[in-house]
């Protein structure tokens, strides 16, 4: 009887072990149910709106058009591709992802190339946005072309995933009110006023200054975009460009993916007294998921590997390994092994979220997440599934239901309202714009197409 005794004293004592271990186990998993149920319930209301998603460009690059790769099943699986020296991740949309990520509602960038220019870039602009409405056209029971806030509910209502078109570079026009105004009649509900390069009338973020801001023919583009209803998009564009549009935007801006450059000074990001104007524009922010962007740390590290790369190889003239690509790929492969690649993670993400709020308010702050436009993300942000996740964190932190859903897309539907409600005034009162480049910039010179 001792012996048995024994034995079961040592099985007690076990068993009240494996309670004491398994407890915080069990008390996180039902915290993260409470979480996802918190999420589940905000998004049932209210759609997530993602500013930022380039899968039609990577559609048009690697299958041609629409009808070349099967969004109805999952994408996830795809091979990767190589750009330029990076392995780009297979990609990250497709329409189960989505059904996951619970999005409710997605700007499909229509980006072109910053280099084609002219005509040239009309022609493809109306490409992709052909691209985007044949791609939408054929998956009629998941998603839905919208054009307003008033879309976006409806689509939400009826289960679909609201489709909407922004124009990812002011070069997308040429220089052309009339072909910003045809844009606006095919479905394009923001333009970004540049991308990468300076154009002729706006400066880049990426880009030495030409104009350090608007021209006044880029004040004539905003304020036609104001007229007609069309969001004035600052992301990629420099500081003083970001200053002058919000000096002259009667309607709410905003920066379709974008970060904090408090947290991070990348160029791309935004800085905290152009945040404040923001405030006072009522405009919107939606953070993204770039990790150069998110992390100070990842930014550095991208500089040096490409300082390095330059190093090994810089044709035609220099670099250690220039002529001699084998010994140049061990010398990069060397360099990687011994600088790891900073992580980067989704409660950075939630610190641009959590700063823009801080300095803008509740208000002004949207996810614009750049998937397949970005060659890989966060740790945890793979691909359009993993929306919920940012939301989780968030709610980790504190945030109400409320607040939740505000920043999943209340904020966006706000904006959108109140830029119909200035396009609405100024229609009454003034006509289309007519001003031309040539009379009112004659001193700038034309970049050549």
């Amino acid at each position: 009887m001792a012996k048995i005794g024994r034995s079961k004293s040592a099985f007690v004592a076990m068993a009240t072990v494996l309670v004491t271990l398994c407890a915080p186990l069990a008390i996180a998993q039902s915290s993260d149910a409470a979480l996802t149920a918190r999420v589940d319930h905000v998004l049932a209301k209210v759609p997530l709106i993602d500013g930022h998603n380039d899968l039609p460009w990577e559609i048009r690059e690697r299958f041609g058009n629409a009808a070349g790769v099967d969004l109805s099943t999952s994408t996830a699986s795809l091979p990767q591709t190589a750009q330029g020296d990076e392995v780009r991740q297979p990609l990250m949309t497709d329409i189960p992802r989505l059904r996951l990520g619970r999005v409710g509602a997605q700007f499909w960038s229509v980006w072109i190339p910053p280099t084609v220019t002219g005509p040239a870039a009309v022609k493809m602009t109306i490409e992709q946005i052909d691209l985007v409405r044949t791609m939408v056209a054929r998956y009629p029971k998941d998603l839905q072309m919208a054009y307003s806030a008033e879309d976006i509910e409806r689509a939400h209502k009826a289960g679909r995933i609201a489709s909407l078109i922004g124009i990812e570079g002011g070069h997308q026009i040429d220089d052309s009110l009339p072909t910003l105004r045809q844009m606006y009649e095919l479905g394009a509900r923001y333009m970004t006023l540049t991308h990468t390069s300076d154009n002729d009338w706006a400066d880049s973020a990426t880009d030495a200054p030409r104009h350090h801001g608007l021209t006044p023919f880029g004040r004539a583009v905003v304020h036609e975009m104001n007229r007609l209803g069309m969001l004035v998009d600052l992301s990629h564009v420099s500081p003083d460009t970001m200053r002058a549009a919000l000096a002259v935007s009667q309607a709410p801006v905003m920066f379709s993916h974008s970060g904090a450059r408090a947290l991070n000074d990348h160029p791309r990001d935004v800085p905290d007294d152009v945040l404040a104007m923001v405030a006072r524009n009522h405009g919107i922010v939606m953070v993204t998921f770039a990790p150069a962007y998110v992390s100070a740390e990842r930014n550095r590290w991208e500089a040096d590997r490409a300082a390095e790369q330059t190093r090994y190889n810089s044709p035609p003239y220099a670099g250690l390994y220039i002529g001699q690509p084998e010994r140049a790929k061990a010398a990069m492969a060397e360099w990687d092994a011994r600088h790891p690649m900073p992580v980067v993670t989704i409660a950075m993400v939630a610190d641009h979220i959590e700063h823009i709020r801080r300095v803008a308010g509740i208000d002004c702050v949207g996810i614009g997440s750049d998937f397949d436009g970005i060659p890989n993300s966060p740790q945890g942000l793979d691909g359009v599934d993993k929306f919920p996740a940012v939301l989780k964190e968030l709610a980790k932190r504190g945030w109400t239901d409320e607040e939740l859903g505000k920043v999943a897309g209340e904020n966006m539907l706000r904006v959108m309202r109140e830029a119909t409600a200035v396009a609405k005034r100024l229609q009454a009162s003034e006509s289309p714009g007519a001003v031309t480049i040539e009379q009112v910039d004659p001193g700038v010179a034309k970049k050549p197409s």
